[in-house]
């Protein structure tokens, strides 16, 4: 059996939901409660696929700009990210996509050219007939992400999907390798 681990560092502003998918990708489970992420959390998700097992850990950054100063030390050996911003048709969701830019550039100034996901959360919150994503589209062909995908951590909606797209090209990008470690 084959061994594959990564790191994939999953980043946004605070509050958009980062580490409730990771616990409803992971864990299937969703908490109401928002708990502060201090620093980074770590969340691991094992899959045994085709006599091969992918070990996968989720680094979930903290949004907030008083642990900017730490981002650096954890985005190191990222193979691969996930930015996140909320759907919300307020002021915080407008900023939040309005920052994603910002994620875009910091991961890419310390990863470089890797895979990246956008994933729009809190879907739950909003008429979902009412969303226009022609920005949305043009930023991320601009900036060549993955995809993007309408997530509800809350429902699942498309966590699921929106997790399996970012694991799917790590796996046909390393599936030569016989035995690949996180750098």
């Amino acid at each position: 059996m084959s061994k594959f681990k990564f790191k994939i560092t999953v980043i946004g502003d605070g509050f958009v939901g980062k580490t409730s998918l990771i616990r409803k990708f992971t864990q299937g489970s969703f908490q109401e409660e928002y708990i502060k992420t201090i620093g980074a959390q770590f969340s691991e998700y094992i899959e045994d696929r085709e006599c091969d097992r992918w070990e996968l850990f989720f680094w979930d950054i903290a949004g907030q700009d008083e642990f900017h100063f730490l981002r650096p030390a954890f985005y190191k050996s990222s193979v691969a990210s996930i930015v996140v911003f909320s759907l919300e048709e307020n002021d915080f969701g407008r900023d939040s996509f309005k920052n994603v830019t910002d994620w875009y550039k910091e991961i890419k100034k310390f990863c470089g050219d890797i895979p990246i996901v956008l994933f729009g959360n809190k879907i739950d919150l909003v008429d979902e007939s009412k969303l226009n994503d022609e920005k949305i589209l043009k930023f991320i062909k601009k900036n060549a992400f993955i995809d993007y995908y309408r997530t509800s951590a809350k429902t699942g909606q498309n966590v699921e999907s929106a997790f399996r797209a970012i694991i799917e090209v790590l796996q046909n990008k390393y599936k030569e390798n016989s035995s690949v470690q996180m750098p």
